[in-house]
């Protein structure tokens, strides 16, 4: 646990692996026969850097024509990223959104949202995902044209909605993410499951 004289007022929490469950492999073992095929298209044609340039706000398009145009032999799988990707989100974390919905009721932090996220689908979630209105701000890297790790989108959701890092607890599953926090002051939990989250906000006396 960080110490730090100023008592925790904020939290911010990541969306996508803290509170939304998305994971390409449940799109494409519906395309492929076996999990080595998997692995070798996300590894190799739609990986996690290509996918990382739509999050800081690259066009579905663009990217998509830019990728059939290298792996034409794998259009209708690199088509499908897009064409189904409600397919790759298989929904949300309940026990992550409880603890969301308790701090909420506690009514003693600020609630934020920091993610990497597309701006071209992002309105989806919203739609589909009530908890997501809990928040009184979301920054949402593919709005914003910046991403995570990067510290000028920490620094946007600083600025906008007057955090203060000493006094503000950042969770996210992505490591990089937690290290770029750490630099900027923030307090960190590096998220592995809902049940640690739960432990480490107890221990911290913030639920």
């Amino acid at each position: 646990m960080e110490s730090n004289s100023k008592p925790i007022n904020t939290v911010i929490f990541d969306l996508g692996g803290v509170l939304i469950d998305w994971n390409p492999r449940y799109l494409y073992r519906t395309i492929f026969r076996t999990e080595e095929e998997v692995e070798w298209f996300l590894t190799h044609v739609c990986t996690t850097e290509w996918n990382e340039q739509q999050d800081a706000g690259r066009s579905f398009a663009a990217a998509t024509e830019e990728l059939v145009a290298r792996f034409p032999g794998h259009e209708s799988a690199i088509r499908a990223w897009y064409d189904r990707w409600q397919e790759t989100i298989r929904g949300p974390i309940p026990e992550t959104v409880d603890v969301l919905e308790t701090l909420k009721k506690k009514n003693q932090h600020r609630l934020y949202a920091l993610t990497n996220w597309s701006a071209e689908t992002f309105p989806w979630a919203l739609q589909h995902f009530p908890f997501l209105h809990w928040f009184e701000g979301i920054v949402v890297s593919g709005v914003e044209k910046t991403r995570k790790p990067f510290p000028d989108i920490y620094q946007i959701l600083f600025d906008r909605y007057q955090v203060v890092p000493a006094q503000t607890l950042f969770i996210d599953d992505n490591h990089a993410n937690i290290q770029t926090a750490k630099s900027l002051g923030l307090h960190t939990i590096h998220f592995t499951s809902p049940e640690y989250l739960r432990q480490e906000l107890t221990h911290r006396l913030l639920l």
